[in-house]
């Protein structure tokens, strides 16, 4: 989306003209800004400023909702899945490009955990995020409405898998909404409840450095969150999460953010990858020995070339993370190489260094270790949401999670779960299958 948006000004005259066509193909109709999803969840931000539609930020470019099956860059085309062609069970189409930009970032990479797959829950997309929410508020609902102590129990147990960002920014948050939450039951307490988080390595948050690392976990356990290091998720089959420690906890909510993986699509495409799965790209974002075809983001392993040399030419290079910092970044170098593959001009090389990283840990409360500066608590939570208010893309975006921001910090929050939206034809089925609401009597 960065790319396409960069490129539509780039070649604009070219775009007037008719002579250049930019196709953007994606499953959804939108582009979300990961970093928010924490904040979403825990209804900081609404939904629908998390995302940005596609249509609406693109009008030069022709959008194409749908998913690419397979490439064949030889003969530069590219198959495509359409919505129209499941609903007419007709074959995928295959359309041409001359350059190709293969940016389709990742997924939740699983492990082959017992009943994973059956209970877990993930944390990549909006609509995990507010399903997420949803899911925690009724589970507060069911702990204050039975007088089992075995599910009020595992209503109020939840366990989190993965200690990096997404694991630890959406624990912090949606801890403190069902602690605000709480003060409007009467027979639950901030007590009562089970945060547990799961981390497989000795640390949390290794963006952040070892020093702020530390600070986050005291910081977690002194809000009686369960940090437990060293440990991994052994089974989570028949409700029940069992931790390589021996610990068992009956729980109801088991959130999987342990790590991701490059996007499947990229072991069809014929194009070269390194061992992790990625596309191996030269330092001008090229994917490597392939004309005309490009990478950048997650799917890309591309040359860091502010990091320090190998110390001998066996040791491969070192690669960019793949993280939004990076990735934001590259769209920029991409979409001025693409066009100067288009009119002809010297192409760049990318080069950033790193310049540090900040975390959420709740409202008020962060890490962030900047261009060498440690921050903590209050000035490094307001790091962090000006520097995601500052790459949010759109003038129209961060205006709306600005005011967001501002309100919620003069009104109460909303506690209020929407579980019915993910089936909203379960009420009317009711009706029309068991005369729930007959009025024929």
């Amino acid at each position: 989306m960065y790319t396409a948006l960069r490129l539509q000004r780039k070649l604009k005259r070219e775009l007037r003209q008719g002579t250049v066509l930019i196709t953007v193909v994606d499953p959804e109709p939108y582009m979300t800004y990961q970093p928010f999803l924490p904040e979403a969840a825990a209804g900081s931000i609404s939904p629908r400023h998390v995302v940005v539609p596609l249509r609406r930020v693109l009008p030069q470019c022709q959008v194409v909702i749908g998913e690419v099956t397979a490439i064949d860059h030889q003969e530069r085309t590219a198959t495509i899945r359409t919505l129209a062609a499941e609903e007419a069970g007709t074959e995928d189409t295959d359309v041409a490009y001359d350059e190709l930009v293969l940016a389709p970032g990742s997924v939740s990479r699983t492990l082959p955990v017992p009943g994973l797959a059956d209970f877990g829950i993930g944390f990549k997309t909006v609509e995990e995020a507010i399903g997420l929410r949803n899911h925690v508020l009724e589970q507060l609902d069911i702990a204050s409405s039975t007088r089992d102590p075995a599910i009020r129990d595992a209503a109020l147990t939840f366990v989190f898998v993965g200690g990096g960002y997404a694991g630890v920014e959406a624990l912090a948050e949606l801890e403190d909404m069902a602690g605000y939450a709480l003060r409007y039951y009467h027979n639950v307490t901030p007590e009562d409840m089970k945060w547990i988080l799961v981390e497989a390595t000795g640390k949390i948050l290794p963006e952040v450095g070892p020093e702020m690392g530390r600070y986050a976990v005291r910081e977690l356990r002194a809000r009686n969150i369960d940090v437990r290091l060293d440990t991994r998720l052994d089974s989570c089959e028949d409700r029940v999460a069992v931790l390589s420690d021996g610990s068992r906890f009956p729980t109801r909510t088991l959130v999987w953010t342990a790590g991701v993986k490059p996007h499947p699509v990229l072991a069809a495409t014929g194009l070269p990858l390194n061992g992790h799965g990625r596309l191996v790209c030269t330092a001008a974002l090229q994917v490597d020995g392939v004309p005309h075809a490009w990478s950048a983001g997650d799917a890309a392993a591309v040359p860091d070339l502010t990091a320090e040399p190998p110390a001998t030419p066996d040791e491969p290079p070192v690669l960019c993370a793949p993280n939004a910092q990076h990735a934001v970044r590259q769209s920029k170098v991409l979409a001025g190489n693409i066009a100067a593959a288009v009119r002809g001009g010297p192409i760049l090389d990318y080069a950033h260094k790193y310049v540090g990283s900040v975390a959420s840990l709740g409202l008020h409360k962060g890490v962030a270790h900047v261009y060498g500066r440690k921050l903590k608590g209050y000035p490094a939570w307001f790091m962090h949401r000006a520097y995601h208010l500052s790459r949010v893309p759109t003038f129209n975006r961060k205006a709306k999670v600005l005011a967001e921001w501002i309100l919620a910090g003069l009104f109460k929050r909303e506690i209020v779960s929407l579980g019915s939206l993910e089936n909203p034809r379960a009420e009317f089925a009711l009706a029309a299958d068991t005369g729930r609401h007959n009025e024929a009597s």
